[in-house]
């Protein structure tokens, strides 16, 4: 196989006999897959020691090991200008426009009857805007793509919208404003470039996370802005515990009904993503590889899928 591939990341690493080898992520608009370069050379090391994105042509053998994919390489060269490719062309974007999502979660902000949710929720949006339009919303997992986040938040605030009209107890402003602000540290917490790569957790992210981030945020808007206390709070707790268990990060589960509605919607968001990613690179009536964030299953492919509907 003979192709051009965006480098997500790279990493020189030593097997067992420590020999060195090279351990890429290729990727392109279709996706991506773990690549090893067993021989490296002075020249291919030192091409390596670039940080910012790599576009490259590789030569090489695709072939399977421990139930999934892998591309060994033969030959690998960067891109050349002769080779008139644009970057653009190899990055995973989300399926809608940005400016088309951040639209339709805006509407969501003015349907709001609660003045000072909305002024919230609206305040950390302007603030967040113009890193909004192209950050994922993790650096490997679900919604790892440009515009992620943005993506995330909009089919959230869907299915949470459909869940308030049958759980009628629910206040649907303070879902709504949880929807929209458990993720938004994750702007602070990843260092990603403005094609919606992450190269790595900034110092803040790594030492507190978004979790924690997002609830200091939370706190200094709410502050500003005089927004009632327990309000703040309410907020502040669903982001504390979105995650919903310690191992994930949660120091504290779900107390109320919207903090436990936002951390089942937050799931069946991620977990239908990591599904409908890995089937798109399944053939109908075959099983996919083993996805590592669904419990390392192999989910399934029917025949006949109808398409999918366009977002209205």
């Amino acid at each position: 196989m003979i192709g051009f591939f965006l480098v997500k990341s790279h990493a020189i690493k030593s097997t067992n006999n420590n020999t060195r080898y090279l351990d890429l992520v290729l990727g392109d608009k279709t996706g991506e897959i773990n690549a090893k370069v067993w021989e490296i050379t002075a020249e291919i090391e030192q091409f390596f020691e670039k940080d910012e994105p790599i576009l490259v042509k590789v030569k090489g053998l695709i072939t399977e090991w421990q139930g999934k994919l892998q591309f060994k390489v033969e030959k690998i060269r960067p891109v050349l200008p002769q080779d008139q490719i644009d970057i653009a062309d190899y990055v995973q974007t989300a399926p809608y426009e940005p400016a088309f999502m951040y639209k339709k979660i805006m509407q969501y902000v003015a349907a709001m009857g609660d003045s000072e949710l909305e002024a919230l929720v609206s305040k950390i949006l302007e603030e967040s805007k113009e890193k909004l339009l192209y950050y994922p919303a993790a650096q490997k997992n679900h919604h790892s793509i440009r515009g992620g986040l943005l993506y995330h938040i909009m089919t959230m605030l869907r299915t949470g919208e459909s869940l308030s009209q049958i759980y009628s107890n629910i206040n649907r402003d303070l879902l709504y404003a949880g929807i929209i602000l458990h993720d938004m540290s994750k702007l602070e917490e990843m260092d990603a470039n403005k094609l919606g790569i992450v190269s790595d957790y900034t110092v803040e992210g790594h030492l507190l996370g978004h979790i924690v981030q997002g609830i200091k945020r939370v706190d200094r808007v709410a502050d500003e802005l005089g927004v009632c206390q327990e309000k703040s709070l309410l907020i502040q707790h669903m982001i504390l515990a979105h995650h919903n268990v310690p191992e994930f990060g949660s120091p504290k589960p779900p107390m109320i009904p919207e903090a436990e509605l936002l951390h089942y919607i937050d799931m069946i968001d991620s977990r239908m993503y990591d599904m409908d990613k890995a089937l798109s690179s399944t053939e109908e009536g075959a099983l996919s590889e083993r996805v590592w964030s669904l419990g390392n299953r192999r989910v399934y492919k029917p025949m006949n899928k109808p398409e999918k509907p366009e977002a209205t």
